[in-house]
């Protein structure tokens, strides 16, 4: 597949050129699923790394587009906080939602919300802790070959000559099996993992929401679900699987229940977006690039390093949000205390000054494991080494069994600037090896 750059993109392109600098909103989020992103973070890092955008649907907020600077607030938990959310929160959801709760007679609790990953020190690192043993490499050496053997399944169910959805088929139903593993979930209802993982991230119109009380519903019963694990968790035997480990831990077997949900939240769409995504990004850069599959094929020992190249060529969570707890200087701009501070991984990623020929999708890269896919500091992805261990599996698989897989025509992306990843990606597989 030889996708050339689209007029669409092209207009797209000559426009963001000609906005004045001041105009530019980098997170407005019609540009991701169109693909029309990259001339945006390309004009930033050159023009305006550290950019402020004073209205948007989002409210003010400030863009750090650069390697280096994207660094410097990652590794700096102490002047810039996420204990008031990961990502940009639109302000009309959080009206809409605001309603809802109230209309419910609730009260919604603070943003943020997302577990630990929304808790600075030192309160996050004992939570942190507290789930590690399960996504440890002992334990990822023990969940392989299982990992493997449903891979294999999966893919020996693929029709040959006809096209489905990659997507559905592949990429959803293998982070759902890990995923129900990982939290010893019913799996006969492993699919509701990427459901509720997409209800929380979707607005309505987008995914599967239908409206705002859709979304609601569909949350609470998540939430519902899994109070019925940690209840089941508090008086069973001692396991290994993510709940398990938070109803053993001195210091979160305590937590309440909004730290619970909000934690739930984070390892559900922390282990579906992610690697779904990936998984997807890989078999349409794959075809984006056919003379970089044709190097996968002829040595299938460059399928780590090609994880890890797809992993920073798709960057499956475009972007992070902190908030500034003192006013600090941050490439050469004044951020005030109080100030949102959007670190764009999807550009730190693409960064010309680290990264040579960052738009480049080269399996074989020197360095491969050079990107900031999985962030920095004291919140670096818990899961890191889950996601690379599915879609090295995945692919060991793949390769076995089908000389190609023909992405037949462009995918449907996800309609977010949070979520960089697809909604669907048609393909083919020709004929088995």
């Amino acid at each position: 597949m030889n996708i050339a750059v689209t007029p669409v993109a092209a207009a797209e392109a000559e426009n963001i050129e000609a906005t004045p600098l001041a105009e530019l909103n980098p997170a407005k989020t019609d540009r991701f699923p169109a693909d029309t992103i990259w001339p945006v973070f390309a004009r930033l890092r050159r023009e305006d790394p550290v950019h402020f955008t004073p209205d948007s649907d989002f409210g003010p907020y400030w863009s750090v587009t650069r390697w280096e600077d994207i660094m410097a607030v990652d590794t700096n938990n102490l002047d810039y906080s996420s204990a008031d959310g990961i990502s940009l929160a639109n302000l009309k959801a959080m009206e809409e939602q605001e309603k809802i709760f109230a209309a419910m007679g609730r009260e919604r609790r603070r943003r943020g919300g997302a577990g630990f990953i929304t808790m600075d020190e030192p309160e996050h690192s004992v939570h942190r802790k507290a789930v590690s043993p399960t996504v440890a490499p002992a334990n990822i050496a023990k969940m392989a070959p299982i990992v493997r053997t449903r891979a294999g399944e999966i893919l020996d169910s693929l029709p040959i000559g006809t096209p489905f959805d990659w997507v559905d088929r592949v990429s959803k139903e293998l982070t759902a099996m890990t995923l129900a593993t990982l939290f010893d979930f019913p799996f006969e209802d492993r699919r509701k993992l990427p459901y509720w993982s997409d209800m929380v991230t979707n607005q309505p119109g987008h995914g599967p929401v239908r409206d705002w009380m859709h979304k609601f519903e569909a949350i609470q019963e998540c939430f519902g679900a899994f109070d019925e694990l940690w209840n089941a968790r508090l008086t069973g035997e001692p396991n290994i699987d993510l709940i398990s480990m938070l109803t053993q831990h001195p210091e979160t077997r305590h937590m309440s229940q909004d730290e619970y949900h909000g934690t739930v939240v984070l390892l559900i769409v922390g282990g579906n977006d992610t690697t779904r995504n990936t998984i997807s990004g890989s078999v349409y850069a794959l075809n984006k690039n056919p003379g970089e599959y044709d190097k996968l094929r002829a040595n299938p020992g460059l399928i780590p390093s090609m994880v890890s190249e797809t992993i920073r060529w798709q960057t499956p969570l475009a972007h992070m949000m902190r908030v500034a707890l003192r006013d600090m200087e941050l490439g050469g701009k004044t951020i005030r205390q109080g100030d949102k501070v959007v670190m764009w991984y999807i550009s730190g990623n693409r960064d010309e000054a680290v990264i040579d020929r960052p738009d480049a999708y080269i399996i074989d890269r020197e360095r491969p494991r050079q990107h900031m896919s999985f962030g920095f500091g004291v919140h670096r992805c818990v899961g890191n080494r889950v996601a690379e261990m599915q879609l090295t599996l995945i692919w060991e698989e793949i390769l076995k069994r089908f000389p190609r897989i023909e992405v037949v025509e462009e995918p449907v992306r996800t309609h977010s600037s949070f979520v960089h990843g697809y909604e669907s990606l048609k393909v083919v597989i020709p004929a088995r090896a």
